[in-house]
């Protein structure tokens, strides 16, 4: 039996997050190193599966299938696709930084409070969510991704409440109320999503059978699996709304400012970088590939949604005060082109869907990430808190252009290919959509270069003049990513050879083609 390796990757940061949680108190410290050991071992085994990955062989490759709950049809059943190993790489990528970056995020407080912050239990719940994401890339049984999918939202919600940002303006119980109510809103949208999404799942095995992906895609592919129309309908606006929630798609949005707000950055990262692409990807495997004919069906209002995401988020985060509500604001605006190109039906559209969900969440952790190192010392995520950093502490204020800059999809920045294939995947089907969503691109370069001129340039604040540069360990987070950023702008072969198969096998799935050009080229 070969080496399960897909069962590794998702086991091996599970069993650090044990490991890590059972750190005595008196040895804290150790308890930082032992959850980047494991992250970095998570790293080198999903960097094995981006190798041992062929993108031209089968579609689901290094599989593992083994009985489960044999009475219901339930399998342990794992493999990956070309965008699965792509988001696999992504989260065992982020993981390490997201560590580095909260290094001393859940260190105590100072003496006198009544908040306890347990080292351990910060570290170990970042490894928990780790593994959990990982495993729904890889489930290729629907009953395994819904636990999981699910499951995640257990150490989510204790990240949120328990080990929220330090920076508040109104002291620390208004603080904690407030981290409190964005833990439970998080929480109680997704599993109203979730329990949705539940009786979906049940359905689907009334109708089908069985939980695996494959078995029921061969079945209606043979014939022997014909759903009715309103049954295939009703299924899939199940799935769509748990994965619409966890996008996080306009109007099921509103939990993502609240969290990101009252996260620290490193969380925020989390969240929005890492498993807000579940949903995402998500709704390529199981919306378009178990029901092709009603996602063709919902296609005009999900694309509608998707394109009222984009200029809604723009807009409001153009108006935001508060610096982590705008990098919020600004990520519904770009999961809105991510569904849209998913949905576009083209493989452009999907194409750049797929780069923009590894792209967004590179280019969200450096603006994030500088932003968390920016508010800490601070001590305020207010923008009218901040001016002239620039003359102060010039490396962190270009890092934070840097990220700024990928946010609105410059050109030589990775996000830039991804963003203009979604715009072109969507202008040949859809065109009237394709051109009100380039009002996007606008907004962002507004939001953007507004929240840069009032933080960075100026007057120097009395409160920012003795304010320090990047610290050593502050550019070893960020560094590699602003590398990865240029590289992936200027090459993005590296990613889209792996996922471009993949993507043909979806348009596959729902029998699209590509739109002809209306003028043949000359020969």
């Amino acid at each position: 039996m070969s080496f399960p390796l897909l069962t590794a990757t998702a086991a091996l940061p599970a069993i650090g997050a044990i490991a890590t949680a059972a750190v005595p108190a008196a040895k804290r410290p150790a308890a930082k190193w032992l959850a980047l050991l494991f992250s970095l071992a998570t790293l080198a085994l999903a960097i094995t599966i981006l190798v041992r990955f062929d993108p031209d062989g089968d579609r689901y490759q290094l599989t593992e299938s083994h009985d489960w709950i044999a009475d219901f049809g339930v399998r342990y059943e794992l493999g990956v696709d070309g965008i699965a190993v792509a988001l696999i790489a992504l989260t065992a990528l982020l993981i390490p930084f997201i560590v580095l970056a909260g290094w001393h995020d859940a260190d105590p407080l100072e003496t006198g409070s009544r908040r306890w912050r347990p080292t351990q239990g910060f570290f170990a719940l970042i490894l928990a969510v780790e593994a959990m994401v990982i495993l729904s890339f890889e489930a290729t049984d629907v009953f395994l991704f819904y636990i999981f999918f699910e499951a995640m939202l257990i150490p989510l919600y204790f990240l949120i409440g328990g080990f929220g940002d330090r920076a508040h303006e109104h002291g620390e119980e208004k603080a904690a109320t407030q981290r409190s109510y964005a833990a439970v809103k998080f929480l109680l949208y997704n599993l109203a999503g979730g329990l949705v999404m539940l009786a979906a799942v049940i359905g689907l095995y009334v109708v089908a059978g069985n939980f695996s992906l494959t078995e029921i895609a061969e079945a209606r592919a043979s014939g022997e699996l014909n759903l009715a129309t309103s049954t295939e309908r009703w299924l899939f606006l199940g799935f769509f709304f748990a994965f619409a929630v966890k996008a996080p798609l306009w109007p099921l949005h509103t939990w993502l400012p609240n969290a990101m707000q009252e996260s620290t950055a490193p969380v925020a990262v989390l969240i929005t970088a890492v498993v807000d692409k579940v949903g995402t990807f998500a709704m390529l495997r199981f919306c378009l590939g178990l029901f092709p004919e009603a996602s063709k069906w919902a296609t005009p209002a999900i694309l509608v949604l998707a394109l009222i995401s984009i200029i809604y988020g723009a807009l409001l985060a153009v108006g935001q005060r508060d610096i982590k509500r705008l990098i919020a604001y600004a990520s519904i605006s770009h999961f809105g082109f991510i569904i849209m190109g998913i949905f576009a039906m083209t493989s452009q559209g999907q194409s750049g869907a797929t780069l923009y969900m590894v792209n967004h969440g590179i280019s969200t952790a450096v603006l994030m990430l500088i932003a968390g190192f920016l508010i800490s010392r601070r001590g305020s995520r207010l923008i009218a808190d901040f001016g002239g950093v620039q003359k102060v502490a010039p490396v962190l204020a270009g890092t934070f252009l840097i990220g700024g800059l990928a946010t609105l999809s410059l050109p030589g920045l990775a996000p830039f290919v991804s963003e203009f294939l979604v715009l072109v995947g969507t202008f040949t089907r859809y065109p009237v959509i394709g051109i009100i969503a380039t009002f996007g691109i606008v907004l962002a370069a507004l939001y953007t270069l507004v929240l840069y001129q009032r933080t960075m340039t100026g007057p120097v604040k009395p409160e920012v003049a003795t304010m320090p540069d990047l610290r050593v360990r502050e550019i070893a987070v960020v560094a590699p990513l602003v590398v990865l950023l240029v590289f992936l702008g200027v090459y993005p072969k590296p990613v889209s050879d792996v996922v471009n198969p993949a993507v043909k096998h979806t348009m596959s799935d729902v029998e699209k083609k590509d739109p002809q050009p209306e003028v043949e080229a000359a020969k």
